[in-house]
């Protein structure tokens, strides 16, 4: 965890309810370093359904792996997550400690082990002692209590300055519920889901086949559509957990994408969805920029985003913004590499509103002084007119200062 706290943090953890069904634990097991809180226990009642989206890395970790084979069962009783040490790359001890894990959460809450979902973050390549949770398993269990989402979010983060939470309250039919969800991440950040974790709790009654459908659905604007480094970790994960307890206050069982309360329920999951995504860009390591990227007229919204996310992605327009330089020459680099529909001379640009380039060439009211006044700005909007198309889309991410590097460079120090 990061000792200075991003200027781009929110004033202050959100006020999040607790989710009925759903009971929390932390504790500081040693994982990496002694003292720090590194272990996460959810605890679910029984018939809490499940859905994941995980990384398409071809090298995930182990806990991904196990999330995979065990997703299936679209149910769970429990979640363990730590921080400190990733699990990834880490051959048959990562699988045995995976295997190990599950079956020490799963003797202690009365589960199968293939109903306890696992989740890992921090350094690769390196065994992790899944021994250490055994001395922390009971005190957790005895002490899982609603609703401490705070210290749940504390205990996944790693490079991570400040603690992500969200929640939305919402109603299917007459009957409230809860969506309430809390993530890690600030670099390795370019999650093809779907190093970052996500994880959302509801007390909706939903089957597991159509919160799967929700989840998928919703990752694809928020996390998908996020960039910090260009760089997919080995352990990206979403997951999300129903406990349909709302059942017993008279919420019917969503069982049908037609159901007319669905939009409801995935307004309230895309908006947490979608705030949890802001908090990661904000958090980028050695961020001082926000940025939004939109692509309009483009030829499809795939193509839209493959030109934003190069955009985005790259080191020379990031280290523009972070010098506050409107260099729209490296926009138009970008556009131009992306490898999608783009014509130079319909081509233009603004950043903050202002535009700046108009036709292929720059804008003829262009203001050097008016520009620059915007770039100092936390917050800056690039958008990108293709006039090819109606295809559009938005990507989140931050400028790339030194500090970046300097994190990076010592982050196994």
């Amino acid at each position: 965890m990061a000792a200075t706290v991003s200027p781009l943090a929110p004033a202050r953890f959100p006020e999040m309810p607790p989710v009925e069904g759903v009971r929390l634990a932390t504790a500081a097991a040693g994982i990496r370093y002694p003292g720090r809180t590194d272990v996460l226990l959810a605890l679910f009642e029984p018939g809490t359904a499940a859905a994941g989206v995980l990384t398409r890395s071809k090298c995930p970790s182990a806990p991904v792996d196990w999330c995979r084979a065990h997703l299936k069962r679209g149910a769970a009783g429990a979640l363990l997550v730590n921080s400190g040490n990733a699990n990834a790359f880490t051959g048959k001890s990562g699988r045995e400690a995976t295997r190990l894990t599950a079956h020490l959460v799963a003797n202690a809450v009365a589960c199968q082990p293939s109903a306890v979902m696992l989740a890992s973050t921090g350094v690769i390549g390196e065994p992790l002692d899944a021994t250490k949770f055994a001395v922390v398993m009971d005190g957790l269990v005895a002490s899982a209590a609603p609703g401490d989402w705070h210290e749940a979010a504390k205990a996944m983060m790693t490079t991570d300055t400040f603690p992500k939470g969200a929640a939305s309250v919402l109603r299917l039919g007459a009957i409230p519920v809860t969506v309430c969800g809390i993530a890690k991440g600030a670099g390795m950040i370019a999650p093809d889901l779907a190093t970052m974790l996500c994880f959302v709790f509801t007390d909706a009654p939903i089957s597991a086949s159509i919160l799967q459908r929700l989840l998928k659905d919703g990752v694809a604007d928020t996390f998908n559509a996020l960039t910090i480094d260009g760089d997919t970790s080995t352990s990206d994960t979403v997951l999300a957990f129903a406990t349909g307890a709302a059942a017993r206050r008279g919420a019917a069982k969503i069982a049908s994408g037609s159901d007319p309360r669905l939009p409801a329920l995935r307004k309230g999951l895309n908006a947490v969805l979608a705030n949890l995504a802001e908090q990661v860009a904000r958090d980028g390591e050695g961020a001082r920029k926000l940025i939004e990227i939109v692509v309009e007229g483009a030829v499809s919204k795939r193509s839209a985003r493959k030109i934003a996310l190069s955009i985005a992605n790259s080191p020379l327009v990031k280290t523009a913004i972070a010098g506050e330089d409107a260099n729209w020459g490296r926009v138009v680099m970008a556009v131009g590499k992306a490898g999608e529909p783009a014509s130079r001379d319909r081509l233009s640009i603004w950043f903050n509103g202002i535009r700046v380039a108009h036709k292929g060439e720059r804008d003829s009211r262009y203001d050097e002084a008016e520009v620059s006044a915007a770039m100092q700005r936390s917050e800056i909007s690039i958008k990108v007119g293709l006039g090819l198309g109606r295809g559009r889309d938005r990507v989140l991410t931050c400028d790339l200062t030194k500090d970046y590097v300097a994190i990076n460079g010592d982050y196994r120090s």
